[in-house]
């Protein structure tokens, strides 16, 4: 079919308002993870109102909302829950009543990431509206949980326990008006260290496990500080970005190198007067293309230091294993791979054309963003972590983003968002199945 993109635009426009208030009735309520369920019977409510074809909470608390009954199923993900707000004393209005005014929605969650849901659902509603829906394709609406947890986990169960596998998904985490097509992974990294208590006006007499916890904290300091140069005991992780060491250097440079840092520490001890017997601690560990949970674990074992004290060392990877707000739980271990689509797959350059066509080559915002916005290109990748860990980088279901928003908005006191990142969103959401349909 020939798409009328004015139609859709003028479409997107008129439901500025609907939108608007959907966004604010979701937000008003706190949401983070675990205890998402007041913004999950939110949103099935508008699924249902507006005439999508099924709407379901599955076990976990998801709601997945399906909108035509075509062959090719596309998904539109959101994850719904949110951040605790912080310290309050950083907001200038209340996080969860909000403000509005011509041109910005204010409160917790409306950039990350509640407004992706409210375009994702209106996107579905234009294509209904203006008689797009065809027996090419399903489109899936989903609002997901627990991602501000454990990104990717409820992607996981949608997988392997809903049995539901889209053809691709689009991201509608916040990209700042451009088109994402990856991004770093992640892992969390656990490092305990043993030694042996004694009296403290003896230290001899003991081993202190917070000395040796000392020496490696120096080795991965090194890690992630160093070049890559051959005398370096410690290459630093920026040699993943060297042709030499990383057959992925392309598209590592493009995600940029992976990083490395304490985010944690741990100690036991009989008392302030004696000895530490243990030390652990926590490492953030952020992956670029061609790392893996396996090398990134081995890498810390390599390190001079942990190899100096032998036994006396584990390195390990943490496990998520809270249960969602309907009491589910399901273990996965937290490693969030990198992921990235390649610049000229079907996806990537559908979703290109359907964005140009409606507003050019340039990213589009409000006056406030606009100069910030055009300065990046169209294409680009996010510089935190999405559900496409699961959806991609663990389960090599194609993915690229979209969102309304912006990354700095992120977890950031005085959260907002724009109307018109809305709007733009929900047009883009309403074309890109014709287009990668036809």
């Amino acid at each position: 079919m020939n798409l009328d993109y004015a139609k859709i635009k003028e479409a997107a426009q008129n439901y500025e308002k609907d939108m608007t208030k959907f966004l604010r009735d979701i937000v008003k309520f706190p949401g983070e993870s675990c205890d998402e369920k007041a913004h999950i019977d939110r949103i099935a409510e508008e699924m249902t109102k507006l005439g999508f074809n099924k709407v379901e909470i599955d076990p976990m608390g998801n709601v997945l909302g399906y909108m035509g009954t075509g062959e090719t199923l596309i998904g539109f993900d959101a994850h719904i829950d949110t951040v605790g707000i912080g310290n309050k004393s950083n907001w200038n209005f209340d996080p969860y009543e909000g403000y509005e005014n011509d041109t910005e929605i204010g409160g917790r969650g409306v950039s990350d990431q509640c407004g992706g849901i409210v375009s994702a659902v209106y996107g579905a509603k234009i294509m209904k509206d203006l008689g797009m829906l065809s027996d090419k394709y399903t489109v899936l609406v989903t609002g997901t949980v627990q991602e501000e947890d454990c990104d990717g986990l409820c992607w996981q169960y949608i997988i392997n326990e809903d049995k539901v596998r889209p053809d691709f998904v689009v991201s509608t985490e916040p990209t700042d008006g451009g088109i994402y097509r990856g991004q770093r992974g992640r892992m969390e990294i656990r490092v305990d260290v043993k030694g042996v208590s004694c009296h403290g006006s003896a230290p001899e007499r003991g081993d202190n496990a917070i000395y040796k916890m000392a020496d490696i904290l120096q080795d991965v300091r090194a890690l992630n500080e160093n070049d890559a140069a051959d005398d370096k005991e410690v290459k630093g992780l920026v040699k993943m970005l060297d042709e030499k060491y990383n057959p992925e250097y392309k598209e590592a440079n493009f995600l940029g190198r992976g990083t490395v840092t304490v985010s944690e520490i741990f100690f036991t001890s009989p008392s302030r007067c004696a000895v530490a017997d243990s030390c652990s601690v926590s490492l953030d560990r952020r992956m670029t293309a061609g790392e893996t949970w396996e090398s990134c674990l081995d890498e810390i074992r390599a390190l001079p230091a942990v190899k100096k004290y032998g036994d006396d060392v584990t390195v390990s990877m943490y496990e998520y294993s809270r249960p969602s707000y309907k009491g589910l739980t399901y273990p996965i271990e937290c490693y969030f791979p990198t992921w990235v689509i390649p610049e000229d797959h079907k996806v990537t350059k559908s979703l290109e054309e359907a964005y140009k066509n409606l507003f050019g080559d340039e990213r589009i915002g409000v006056d406030a963003t606009a100069e910030m916005r055009k300065a990046r290109p169209l294409t680009d990748k996010w510089t935190f972590s999405t559900n496409g860990v699961s959806i991609m980088g663990r389960n090599g279901i194609p993915c690229i983003g979209f969102g309304p928003g912006a990354e700095a908005q992120a977890h950031a006191p005085n959260e907002i968002t724009w109307k018109q990142d809305l709007v733009t969103c929900a047009a883009v959401y309403a074309a890109l199945p014709s287009v990668y349909c036809k």
